[in-house]
């Protein structure tokens, strides 16, 4: 358990360190931007072309949002592994296979424990982002 702890305080930190480090480029129009018409037309803006640096980003909400559907995700995985685990152990103690039964009941619990983990670590992960992005229009 203090692994555990240990692993999930480790990842928030990473994230945070990831979250905190990204930064924002601006966007100007520049003159160089423009078509030059002959006299007398409007001069109309060349239409951007999207590049794989600028991609449309969520906003700071969405990804805590997604965050949270993560590691509900996780914890519901988890759920599902454990009773999976405990049902066949019940199974094999009714129909005297101890030695299985505790197996299939350390398999489903050890299943249910990565579930929620790597739930929590991408729901952590992506609500620190999405503070990150909150503090960042702040400051």
């Amino acid at each position: 358990m203090r692994r555990l702890v240990g692993l999930l305080s480790t990842i928030v930190i990473l994230a945070g360190f990831r979250a905190y480090g990204q930064t924002a480029s601006p966007s100007s129009s520049t003159p160089q931007d423009q078509v030059s018409e002959p006299s007398g037309t409007p001069i109309q803006p060349l239409p951007e072309a999207p590049s794989a640096r600028h991609t449309k980003s969520s906003g700071a909400g969405a990804d805590v949002g997604h965050g949270a559907a993560d590691i509900g995700k996780g914890v519901g995985k988890g759920a599902g592994a454990l009773a999976k685990g405990t049902g066949k152990g019940a199974v094999d103690l009714v129909t005297l296979h101890p030695v299985n039964a505790a197996a299939d009941i350390g398999k489903g619990a050890g299943e249910a424990g990565g579930h929620v983990a790597v739930g929590v670590a991408k729901g952590t992960g992506k609500i620190v982002e999405g503070t990150g992005k909150a503090l960042k229009k702040l400051f």
